[in-house]
């Protein structure tokens, strides 16, 4: 039983290439892809993207009524999860049945991915070849097999991430993507100290969900991890803000900015130690609103529930991240910074 997830825990530690553009997986890249992915891909024609997409998404949110998952096991073994009525068939009269063909008379989920003549949800071929085969039912292309997944969660954002977290493995061709880094620029005088939880009074009284690093304007402030820009714009605390979901699903909040980096929009795939946009003071009003604090960036990290996001002290994170070498990532030097003329919802 063990045989199959060491060799996957295997496949998941070979290390990722460097430099990987759009839709190009190379050779090197293949190999850390878990080959449960690849081999479904192959057989029901659903890109292994998808399902890492969906596992992730699985794995880091709270699993519905029903459904049980594993603790202490990589989210790529863990991953999304059928209950067990889904997976042996409503009628299956068997309880916990791996018995493949009972499995199929019964019409469940569960399918015998590495033919080993059982369907457990436990061994990820099953699991995740379970997935492909219903993601398949929609039909051939991402469209299709998207439509799959808004019937099973009847939730426009639970859908809208799972796809764009796919987009970003298929964007760099990996599942490793782990990579942190601290997110200002530390060739630049900076300072901070751990404010979570202190009171806060603009907007009503609150608390502080994030650390301050205080910096001079301009400071360019930096992806901290692999994901994309899933918020840009104005907020009428944040100022000119960026919200970067990361490949793991945690969500990363940069306020107070003073510009943003040329060709950061929503949507953007961004990689660690990319040039984000720059410090400033901007928030707490209208549009445009600046000054009213000293420069700084208001640092934020949430964790997705799948209902909802909860904020945790981001400084001890930050305190690992600061030890660790930073490699900055610059925007063309010809392409001129830029601050929306209006706000971005």
């Amino acid at each position: 039983m063990w045989l199959w997830v060491l060799a996957g825990l295997l496949l998941i530690l070979i290390s990722t290439p460097g430099d990987v553009h759009a839709e190009v997986v190379s050779s090197q890249a293949k190999s850390a892809i878990p080959l449960w992915y690849t081999r479904a891909e192959a057989k029901y024609g659903v890109h292994w993207s998808l399902l890492a997409g969906l596992d992730v998404y699985g794995a880091t949110t709270k699993p519905p009524a029903g459904v049980t998952r594993p603790q202490g096991v990589p989210m790529f073994i863990s991953g999304y999860r059928f209950s067990q009525h889904e997976w042996q068939g409503l009628f299956n009269p068997v309880e916990n049945d791996l018995n493949a063909k009972r499995i199929r008379l019964f019409d469940g989920r569960g399918v015998d991915g590495d033919q080993d003549g059982k369907a457990d949800q436990n061994n990820p071929y099953d699991r995740v070849s379970a997935i492909a085969a219903w993601l398949r039912q929609g039909g051939p292309t991402e469209q299709d097999q998207s439509n799959e997944l808004w019937k099973q969660f009847e939730n426009g954002t639970s859908v809208e991430r799972i796809l764009a977290l796919s987009h970003v493995f298929k964007y760099f061709g990996t599942t490793q993507l782990n990579e942190r880094m601290f997110p200002v620029h530390k060739r630049y005088s900076y300072s901070y100290r751990d404010t979570w939880g202190e009171g806060r009074n603009f907007g009503g009284r609150r608390i502080h969900e994030g650390t301050d690093i205080f910096a001079s304007y301009g400071t360019p402030v930096l992806s901290t991890c692999y994901g994309y820009i899933e918020l840009i714009g104005w907020n009428r605390l944040g100022g000119w803000r960026i919200g970067l979901r990361a490949a793991d699903n945690t969500y990363f909040y940069y306020a107070h900015l003073s510009a943003y980096a040329r060709g950061i929009r929503q949507g953007v795939i961004v990689r660690p130690g990319q040039v984000l946009g720059y410090v400033g003071s901007s928030g707490y009003g209208k549009p445009g609103t600046s000054g009213k604090f000293p420069p700084h960036l208001h640092f934020g990290i949430y964790k997705d529930t799948g209902t909802r996001e909860w904020a945790f002290d981001p400084y001890p994170l930050l305190k690992q991240w600061e030890r660790k070498p930073q490699t900055v990532i610059n925007p063309p030097k010809k392409e001129a910074n830029i601050q929306p003329k209006r706000p971005v919802t």
